[in-house]
């Protein structure tokens, strides 16, 4: 059953003037996201997917986009495609008909990156992978 559903647009550009300060990245986003943007031709196009995840995650979960912002979820890529992960600071603030798995979807197309997620509940356990 989906319990939760969110969808956010992103624009390239804008993370790309916020990249000017190294403060912005490294508060905003993790580790393993700046590793893997840097290492693509184009990093603000990543940053952005990334920035798009945690406002879709917010919609989704209905947790405040300032609790998430500063690395309380983050995007890690895998080879089956990227996982939102949720860090302990953001796992408390989930209201209990909201947990469950989190899906992620993203993509970028010109100067904009969208993300969807889909929070489906577990039949057995609810709980954040």
């Amino acid at each position: 059953m989906i319990v939760g559903l969110g969808v956010d647009l992103c624009n390239v550009e804008r993370i790309r003037k916020s990249m000017r300060s190294d403060h912005f990245v490294k508060r905003v986003f993790h580790p393993d996201e700046i590793a893997y943007a840097f290492s693509k031709a184009d990093p603000a196009r990543h940053l952005a997917g990334s920035f798009a995840a945690r406002e879709a995650f917010s919609k989704a979960s209905s947790v405040s986009m300032y609790s998430i912002a500063f690395c309380g979820v983050w995007v890690e890529r895998t080879e089956s495609g990227p996982v939102l992960r949720i860090g302990e600071s953001v796992r408390h603030l989930i209201p209990g008909g909201k947990t469950g798995s989190p899906f992620l979807s993203v993509s970028h197309d010109g100067e904009y990156a969208v993300a969807v997620v889909v929070i489906e509940a577990n039949h057995e356990l609810l709980h954040f992978r």
